[in-house]
């Protein structure tokens, strides 16, 4: 890659990440609407908090094995039982963190502003350290004693989680310009799937070959920027359906048993997704809420009561999605109607991340770091 075209993507990278963290903060942006009076129809309550410290990245918490696993600015890499919130263990990444945190219960990783991916052993103790060539924004994804990282020119690189030595990278001719936002890395089966550009790629991840890619947007603009269309993660997964936004573009789902496209909806937007066996949802660019059906995309219901309010990444968790907006608040809405069932608030910051689960409990982070457990009933 020529010097020329990593600053046209480091440029882009800087403008999305300050879209991202800045939201509602531009004069010319519209009043966010006013939240409405409702009568909570489910109980929930906060059940612990904890703090992180502020956040200048775009943190992806994980959970496995009733545990929480969060990073921060500051390098701190904690494990924490989702049900109380108790300590397991604490770790130092050794600088500040870019992108963080992927685990498998055995191995957690994150990675650092040197580029250097970090992984730590299962009470907390690193493991390895090696550096990659580009910036990191998306969390690795540790599974089968491997660790993957994409780097933001949307290089896979592939290591072996017990010694850190790198099994293959994978790389294929990319956009002048790449989004510096989160984007997709999933496990399905015996294949890793990545984000490149709009298209779902499917790789072997012994060798790192390509099996397949599907497009899930076509993009269309006058300039590179308006064609950047890059897949947003975390992807939604029911069975072999994967579903994800690509970015400003479209909202689609790929059966990824077949490597075949199922749908695709023109749909503004930049934030993640939920989803369960029967719909597809998510806000569109001005914070309008959608539901899709999810075998065929047909819309089912929208909401327009949280227009412009800077609203996280969404979460399905049984019968409600769960979302954060611009003032600290959380949501939970009705997956069958959108209507408003619950809100719950945190500390007034922004909730910055998309929500995680592991059981019962919802963890939220705010930019300022809160660490907000809610558990509704």
């Amino acid at each position: 890659m020529t010097g020329r075209a990593w600053a046209r993507r480091a440029l882009l990278g800087v403008v999305a990440v300050a879209a991202t963290w800045l939201s509602g903060c531009a004069s010319d942006k519209p009043e966010p609407k006013p939240l409405e009076d409702f009568v909570p129809k489910i109980a929930g309550r906060q059940v612990w908090l904890d703090q992180i410290g502020t956040l200048r990245f775009p943190l992806v918490p994980a959970a496995r094995d009733g545990m929480f696993f969060v990073a921060g600015t500051d390098g701190t890499v904690r494990a924490l039982v989702a049900e109380n919130g108790r300590e397991v263990w604490r770790a130092d990444a050794g600088g500040e963190v870019s992108a963080g945190v992927g685990t498998d219960g055995r191995f957690t990783s994150v990675v650092t502003r040197a580029n250097e991916v970090v992984v730590f052993d299962a009470k907390g103790a690193v493991q390895w350290r090696k550096r990659v060539p580009s910036a990191v924004v998306s969390p690795p994804l540790v599974a089968g004693e491997r660790v993957f990282v994409m780097t933001v020119d949307r290089v896979v690189h592939a290591f072996d989680a017990l010694d850190g030595r790198r099994l293959w990278v994978y790389q294929k001719a990319g956009d002048p310009l790449t989004l510096a936002q989160p984007g997709v890395l999933a496990p399905f089966r015996n294949t890793l799937l990545t984000g490149q550009g709009p298209r779902l790629a499917a790789l072997e991840p012994t060798q790192g070959s390509l099996a397949w890619d599907v497009a899930l947007a076509t993009p269309r603009g006058t300039n590179e920027v308006e064609r950047l269309a890059d897949l947003v993660g975390p992807p939604v997964r029911q069975g072999s359906r994967y579903c994800a936004r690509a970015f400003q573009s479209a909202v689609a789902c790929v059966d990824a048993e077949r490597g075949a496209l199922l749908w695709t909806r023109n749909v503004g937007g930049s934030r993640a997704l939920a989803g369960d066996a029967e719909r597809v949802i998510g806000a569109d660019a001005n914070d309008r809420i959608t539901a899709w059906r999810a075998d065929n995309g047909d819309v089912l219901w929208t909401n327009e009561k949280f227009m412009h309010r800077g609203l996280s990444g969404m979460l399905a968790v049984g019968p409600v999605v769960v979302f954060g907006d611009l003032d600290g608040y959380v949501h939970f809405l009705s997956t069958t109607t959108g209507d408003t069932q619950l809100r719950l608030v945190t500390d007034g910051t922004p909730v910055v991340t998309t929500p995680v689960v592991s059981g019962t409990t919802v963890l939220v982070v705010t930019r300022d770091g809160g660490l907000f457990a809610f558990r509704p009933n």
